[in-house]
Protein backbone atom coordinates (compact mmCIF):
# COMPACT_ATOMS: atom_id res chain seq x y z
CA UNK A 1 0.00 0.00 0.00
CA UNK A 2 1.58 3.57 -1.06
CA UNK A 3 1.85 6.18 1.55
CA UNK A 4 -1.23 9.05 1.74
CA UNK A 5 -0.91 12.10 -0.26
CA UNK A 6 0.58 15.28 2.24
CA UNK A 7 -1.85 18.06 1.84
CA UNK A 8 -0.62 21.00 0.52
CA UNK A 9 1.42 23.49 3.59
CA UNK A 10 1.53 20.32 6.02
CA UNK A 11 4.28 18.03 6.67
CA UNK A 12 4.27 14.35 7.34
CA UNK A 13 4.77 13.31 10.99
CA UNK A 14 7.58 11.13 11.73
CA UNK A 15 7.74 7.85 11.39
CA UNK A 16 9.42 5.99 14.06
CA UNK A 17 10.65 2.23 13.96
CA UNK A 18 12.10 0.80 17.55
CA UNK A 19 14.04 -2.55 17.45
CA UNK A 20 12.44 -3.80 20.40
CA UNK A 21 13.12 -4.36 24.15
CA UNK A 22 13.13 -0.71 24.11
CA UNK A 23 14.22 0.73 27.67
CA UNK A 24 11.30 1.19 29.47
CA UNK A 25 12.14 2.16 33.18
CA UNK A 26 15.81 3.33 33.77
CA UNK A 27 16.50 5.57 31.09
CA UNK A 28 13.50 5.56 28.64
CA UNK A 29 15.34 8.17 25.92
CA UNK A 30 13.38 6.29 23.05
CA UNK A 31 9.98 6.69 24.48
CA UNK A 32 10.34 9.64 25.95
CA UNK A 33 11.34 11.19 23.00
CA UNK A 34 8.80 10.11 21.36
CA UNK A 35 6.37 11.75 24.03
CA UNK A 36 8.15 15.03 23.44
CA UNK A 37 7.77 15.12 20.02
CA UNK A 38 3.81 14.58 20.36
CA UNK A 39 3.65 17.68 22.63
CA UNK A 40 4.83 16.39 25.81
CA UNK A 41 2.22 17.65 28.43
CA UNK A 42 -0.34 17.90 25.51
CA UNK A 43 0.85 15.13 23.83
CA UNK A 44 -2.34 12.24 22.85
CA UNK A 45 -1.04 9.14 22.16
CA UNK A 46 -3.12 5.96 20.97
CA UNK A 47 -1.40 2.82 21.69
CA UNK A 48 -2.38 -0.06 19.34
CA UNK A 49 -1.12 -3.50 21.11
CA UNK A 50 -3.22 -5.79 18.32
CA UNK A 51 0.05 -7.03 17.59
CA UNK A 52 0.54 -8.85 21.07
CA UNK A 53 -1.28 -11.64 22.68
CA UNK A 54 -0.71 -10.75 26.00
CA UNK A 55 -3.65 -9.16 27.60
CA UNK A 56 -2.06 -6.21 29.55
CA UNK A 57 0.21 -5.01 26.83
CA UNK A 58 -2.03 -2.05 25.93
CA UNK A 59 -2.26 -0.91 29.90
CA UNK A 60 1.51 -1.48 30.72
CA UNK A 61 2.12 1.64 27.72
CA UNK A 62 -0.87 3.45 28.82
CA UNK A 63 1.05 3.89 32.22
CA UNK A 64 4.66 3.88 30.67
CA UNK A 65 3.18 6.97 28.38
CA UNK A 66 1.57 8.87 31.79
CA UNK A 67 4.66 8.45 33.76
CA UNK A 68 6.53 10.40 30.88
CA UNK A 69 4.55 12.85 30.99
CA UNK A 70 1.66 12.49 28.15
CA UNK A 71 -0.96 14.03 28.59
CA UNK A 72 -3.48 11.33 27.21
CA UNK A 73 -3.30 7.65 26.04
CA UNK A 74 -5.75 5.17 25.50
CA UNK A 75 -4.95 1.69 23.67
CA UNK A 76 -7.34 0.55 21.41
CA UNK A 77 -6.94 -3.01 20.80
CA UNK A 78 -8.64 -4.30 17.59
CA UNK A 79 -9.02 -8.31 18.15
CA UNK A 80 -10.87 -8.51 14.88
CA UNK A 81 -11.25 -7.23 11.54
CA UNK A 82 -14.79 -6.03 12.50
CA UNK A 83 -13.49 -4.11 15.38
CA UNK A 84 -11.86 -2.11 12.84
CA UNK A 85 -15.28 -0.48 11.61
CA UNK A 86 -16.18 0.60 14.62
CA UNK A 87 -16.90 4.48 14.15
CA UNK A 88 -15.91 5.53 18.61
CA UNK A 89 -12.85 3.80 17.44
CA UNK A 90 -12.20 5.70 14.58
CA UNK A 91 -12.91 8.81 16.12
CA UNK A 92 -10.97 8.54 19.29
CA UNK A 93 -7.83 8.08 16.68
CA UNK A 94 -8.79 11.09 14.78
CA UNK A 95 -7.79 13.10 17.97
CA UNK A 96 -4.42 11.59 18.54
CA UNK A 97 -1.35 13.12 17.88
CA UNK A 98 0.90 9.88 18.09
CA UNK A 99 0.06 6.68 17.24
CA UNK A 100 1.81 3.65 18.51
CA UNK A 101 2.09 -0.18 17.74
CA UNK A 102 3.27 -2.53 20.13
CA UNK A 103 5.06 -5.82 19.77
CA UNK A 104 4.49 -9.57 18.96
CA UNK A 105 3.14 -10.62 16.06
CA UNK A 106 3.43 -8.76 12.37
CA UNK A 107 0.61 -10.86 10.85
CA UNK A 108 -1.65 -10.44 13.40
CA UNK A 109 -1.71 -6.60 12.22
CA UNK A 110 -1.08 -7.49 8.51
CA UNK A 111 -4.34 -10.14 8.81
CA UNK A 112 -6.53 -7.77 11.42
CA UNK A 113 -6.00 -3.88 10.49
CA UNK A 114 -4.54 -4.35 6.61
CA UNK A 115 -7.10 -3.02 4.23
CA UNK A 116 -9.42 -1.68 6.89
CA UNK A 117 -10.49 1.80 7.79
CA UNK A 118 -7.73 1.67 10.54
CA UNK A 119 -4.77 1.42 8.42
CA UNK A 120 -6.34 3.58 6.00
CA UNK A 121 -6.51 6.01 8.67
CA UNK A 122 -3.04 6.16 10.49
CA UNK A 123 -1.47 6.33 6.82
CA UNK A 124 -3.95 9.75 6.52
CA UNK A 125 -2.94 10.94 9.52
CA UNK A 126 0.90 10.56 9.35
CA UNK A 127 0.87 12.73 6.68
CA UNK A 128 -1.56 14.96 8.27
CA UNK A 129 2.13 15.59 10.84
CA UNK A 130 0.82 12.50 12.97
CA UNK A 131 3.64 10.99 14.24
CA UNK A 132 3.55 7.12 14.12
CA UNK A 133 5.84 4.74 15.82
CA UNK A 134 6.05 0.88 16.05
CA UNK A 135 8.41 -1.07 18.56
CA UNK A 136 9.90 -5.29 17.60
CA UNK A 137 6.89 -6.46 15.42
CA UNK A 138 5.35 -2.81 15.40
CA UNK A 139 7.92 -1.22 13.98
CA UNK A 140 8.67 -4.18 10.50
CA UNK A 141 4.95 -2.99 9.99
CA UNK A 142 5.18 0.46 9.21
CA UNK A 143 7.08 0.34 5.85
CA UNK A 144 5.12 -0.75 2.54
CA UNK A 145 6.99 -4.18 2.41
CA UNK A 146 7.26 -6.01 5.16
CA UNK A 147 9.27 -9.02 6.45
CA UNK A 148 6.92 -10.91 7.92
CA UNK A 149 9.31 -13.91 8.85
CA UNK A 150 12.17 -15.42 8.72
CA UNK A 151 15.68 -17.57 9.47
CA UNK A 152 18.30 -16.86 11.15
CA UNK A 153 22.30 -16.16 9.89
CA UNK A 154 24.59 -13.97 8.20
CA UNK A 155 24.49 -15.16 4.49
CA UNK A 156 21.29 -14.18 2.65
CA UNK A 157 19.88 -17.77 0.93
CA UNK A 158 16.98 -18.14 -1.39
CA UNK A 159 13.55 -18.90 0.28
CA UNK A 160 15.51 -17.72 3.95
CA UNK A 161 13.04 -14.33 4.74
CA UNK A 162 8.91 -13.68 3.33
CA UNK A 163 7.97 -10.81 2.68
CA UNK A 164 4.11 -9.64 3.22
CA UNK A 165 2.46 -6.02 2.61
CA UNK A 166 2.99 -3.82 5.58
CA UNK A 167 1.07 -0.87 6.61
CA UNK A 168 2.44 1.78 3.86
CA UNK A 169 3.61 4.63 5.58
CA UNK A 170 6.84 4.71 3.42
CA UNK A 171 8.61 2.52 0.83
CA UNK A 172 11.92 3.77 1.20
CA UNK A 173 12.90 1.22 3.09
CA UNK A 174 12.90 -2.29 4.93
CA UNK A 175 12.80 -2.70 8.39
CA UNK A 176 14.22 -5.82 10.45
CA UNK A 177 14.65 -5.69 14.06
CA UNK A 178 16.22 -7.30 17.31
CA UNK A 179 19.09 -7.62 14.53
CA UNK A 180 22.15 -7.61 15.84
CA UNK A 181 20.56 -10.10 18.99
CA UNK A 182 18.56 -11.98 16.46
CA UNK A 183 21.85 -12.62 13.59
CA UNK A 184 19.25 -11.43 11.01
CA UNK A 185 21.61 -10.37 8.38
CA UNK A 186 21.28 -12.97 6.15
CA UNK A 187 17.18 -12.65 6.05
CA UNK A 188 17.59 -8.48 5.14
CA UNK A 189 19.99 -9.13 2.89
CA UNK A 190 17.80 -11.68 1.07
CA UNK A 191 14.57 -9.10 1.24
CA UNK A 192 17.06 -6.10 -0.73
CA UNK A 193 17.71 -8.96 -3.19
CA UNK A 194 14.15 -9.01 -3.62
CA UNK A 195 13.67 -5.33 -3.89
CA UNK A 196 17.49 -2.99 -3.86
CA UNK A 197 15.24 -0.30 -4.60
CA UNK A 198 14.76 0.02 -1.09
CA UNK A 199 17.23 0.57 1.97
CA UNK A 200 17.34 -1.80 4.08
CA UNK A 201 17.15 -0.80 8.29
CA UNK A 202 18.41 -3.30 11.00
CA UNK A 203 17.63 -1.70 13.74
CA UNK A 204 19.40 -3.48 17.51
CA UNK A 205 17.14 -3.76 20.25
CA UNK A 206 16.87 -0.69 22.26
CA UNK A 207 17.51 1.39 19.12
CA UNK A 208 15.44 3.51 17.31
CA UNK A 209 15.06 5.21 13.85
CA UNK A 210 13.59 9.06 13.64
CA UNK A 211 12.52 9.69 9.99
CA UNK A 212 11.71 13.33 9.75
CA UNK A 213 9.41 14.46 7.07
CA UNK A 214 12.33 15.40 5.30
CA UNK A 215 13.18 11.93 4.94
CA UNK A 216 16.10 12.16 7.10
CA UNK A 217 16.46 9.30 9.78
CA UNK A 218 18.47 10.05 13.30
CA UNK A 219 19.20 7.14 15.51
CA UNK A 220 18.37 7.27 19.27
CA UNK A 221 19.14 4.89 21.73
CA UNK A 222 21.52 2.51 23.44
CA UNK A 223 22.33 -0.11 20.25
CA UNK A 224 23.01 0.50 16.59
CA UNK A 225 21.60 0.64 13.52
CA UNK A 226 22.76 -1.04 10.06
CA UNK A 227 21.81 0.70 7.00
CA UNK A 228 22.15 -1.99 3.49
CA UNK A 229 21.75 0.57 0.46
CA UNK A 230 21.47 -1.56 -2.74
CA UNK A 231 21.33 1.10 -4.55
CA UNK A 232 24.24 0.51 -6.78
CA UNK A 233 24.08 -3.09 -6.22
CA UNK A 234 26.06 -4.58 -9.28
CA UNK A 235 25.44 -8.19 -9.42
CA UNK A 236 22.91 -10.48 -7.28
CA UNK A 237 22.60 -13.99 -7.68
CA UNK A 238 18.87 -14.74 -6.31
CA UNK A 239 17.37 -15.46 -9.99
CA UNK A 240 19.93 -18.36 -10.03
CA UNK A 241 20.19 -19.62 -6.82
CA UNK A 242 18.27 -23.15 -6.16
CA UNK A 243 16.09 -23.20 -2.49
CA UNK A 244 18.63 -22.84 0.27
CA UNK A 245 21.59 -22.12 -1.71
CA UNK A 246 23.45 -18.99 -0.60
CA UNK A 247 22.91 -15.68 -2.71
CA UNK A 248 25.66 -13.93 -4.21
CA UNK A 249 25.30 -10.07 -4.19
CA UNK A 250 28.28 -7.63 -5.12
CA UNK A 251 28.10 -3.89 -4.33
CA UNK A 252 26.23 -3.60 -1.69
CA UNK A 253 26.74 0.05 0.96
CA UNK A 254 26.69 -0.77 4.35
CA UNK A 255 26.92 2.06 7.20
CA UNK A 256 26.69 0.77 11.20
CA UNK A 257 25.25 4.23 12.35
CA UNK A 258 24.94 4.63 16.47
CA UNK A 259 22.86 7.09 18.88
CA UNK A 260 23.10 10.66 16.94
CA UNK A 261 24.27 9.95 13.72
CA UNK A 262 22.01 10.32 10.65
CA UNK A 263 21.29 9.16 6.98
CA UNK A 264 19.07 11.08 4.46
CA UNK A 265 16.66 8.32 2.91
CA UNK A 266 16.68 10.93 -0.20
CA UNK A 267 20.50 11.02 -1.15
CA UNK A 268 21.41 7.85 0.69
CA UNK A 269 24.58 9.57 2.77
CA UNK A 270 25.51 8.83 6.20
CA UNK A 271 26.82 10.95 8.43
CA UNK A 272 28.19 10.95 12.05
CA UNK A 273 26.89 12.40 15.05
CA UNK A 274 27.92 15.47 16.49
CA UNK A 275 30.50 14.18 18.79
CA UNK A 276 32.29 12.74 16.01
CA UNK A 277 32.49 15.82 13.84
CA UNK A 278 33.52 17.73 16.90
CA UNK A 279 36.47 14.39 16.91
CA UNK A 280 36.94 15.14 12.81
CA UNK A 281 37.74 18.72 13.25
CA UNK A 282 39.68 18.60 16.62
CA UNK A 283 42.17 15.44 14.59
CA UNK A 284 43.18 18.12 11.56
Amino acid sequence: MSPAKVPEGVQRGFIIPIGGAEEKEHDPRILKRFVALCGGAQADIVVIPTASRLRDTGSRYETIFTELGAGRVTAIDFDTRRDCFERNRLARMEAATGIFFTGGNQLRLTTILGGTPVAKLVRSLNARGVHTAGTSAGASFLSEHMIAFGQEGAVPTLGCVSLAPGLGLTNRFIIDQHFRQRDRLGRLLSALAFNPFSVGLGLDEDTAAFIGPDNLLEVEGGGGITVVDAANIEYSGIDEADAGQPICMLGLTVHILVAGASFNLRTRKAFPGPDAHSWTKAST
